[in-house]
């Protein structure tokens, strides 16, 4: 039995039901039924285009984003699964930042819901820094179902972890 690293702070109960689905072997089944199919979004260029009318439509008043790319090198091993970061240098006289969000390549063949799920979490810190009340409301705002999205991505990480231990 694979201990649930992506679940830690979740109800027994709810666990409980995890742990069910798991040693029936139907979480995959579950995840398929729920969200079956995988999003389109698969270059950088359409990624920059997703995540800029994210922020439109949801955050006009927020700062433009520079850069947004899939990053083969963020994985969930690092607790990673998206970065934002603000690079700022002095250009002439002037303080320039740039705005830049990463999301784990892992996301390319992911279903729409994970993939916006990420991105909206990413967006949300350009108004939010920490993890707060406001933060994971502002991700409720731009995704109302975020926190449902948010456990059955963690599902599927914990599904995607049994499968590559049956392979290896």
């Amino acid at each position: 039995m694979t201990a649930l690293k992506y679940l830690g702070g979740y109800p027994p109960a709810l666990l409980d039901k995890v742990r069910l689905l798991i040693e029936r072997d139907e979480l995959g089944a579950y995840l398929e039924k729920r969200h079956p199919g995988r999003h389109e979004v698969q270059s950088d260029k359409a990624l920059y285009a997703y995540t800029n009318a994210l922020r439109q439509q949801h955050l006009r008043n927020a700062p433009g984003i520079d850069r947004v790319w899939y990053d083969s090198k963020l994985d969930v091993i690092g607790k990673a699964l998206g970065l934002h970061t603000a690079i700022s240098h002095v250009h002439g006289s002037r303080l320039k930042a740039r705005k830049e969000i990463r999301i784990a390549a892992l996301f390319r063949d992911t279903p729409p819901e994970f993939l916006k799920m990420i991105v909206v979490h990413e967006l949300a810190h350009l108004k939010e820094a920490e993890h707060n009340k406001a933060f994971y409301q502002l991700c409720e705002y731009m995704q109302p179902d975020y926190h449902q999205q948010e456990l059955d991505l963690r599902l599927y990480l914990t599904w995607r972890d049994l499968q590559a231990a049956r392979s290896a």
